[in-house]
């Protein structure tokens, strides 16, 4: 009986940290998009003088949609990427749609400007 209380005990303490370390590897996806994304924006802007995409969305059934700036979204993609370009600036948001990365109501949402700055607005990995 000890070593079955033991057990739940462990249980109860490594299964949300697993879940915590799933979510965090499933953030990787958005991560690397969204740097990918922005190292084409520059290589776009370099050669037209003004960011690429304004109001352009893409998901896994549109896989395309960044192909002019050579970015696939692959088919196994979680997140709902989108973009606000002008001649100056621009901001990639990457969204993953209900229910989240966990299955809760809390939405992961990424960010990155033509600074460079990848920011975490909200992150579903903290819940």
């Amino acid at each position: 009986m000890i070593v079955v209380a033991i057990i739940g005990i462990l249980a109860a303490l490594a299964i949300p940290r697993f879940m915590a370390a799933s979510t965090k590897s499933k953030q990787s996806e958005a991560k690397q998009l969204l740097k990918q994304i922005y190292m084409m924006e520059q290589v776009y802007r370099q050669e037209n003088d003004a960011y690429w995409g304004n109001g352009i969305s893409a998901t896994r059934n549109d896989q395309d949609a960044f192909s002019r700036i050579g970015v696939q979204i692959p088919a196994s993609a979680r997140y709902i990427y989108s973009i606000v370009a002008g001649a100056n600036t621009f901001t990639c948001t990457a969204n993953v749609p209900s229910p989240g990365l966990d299955d809760d109501a809390t939405p992961d949402t990424w960010t990155i400007n033509e600074a460079g700055t990848l920011v975490c607005t909200s992150d579903d990995s903290e819940n």
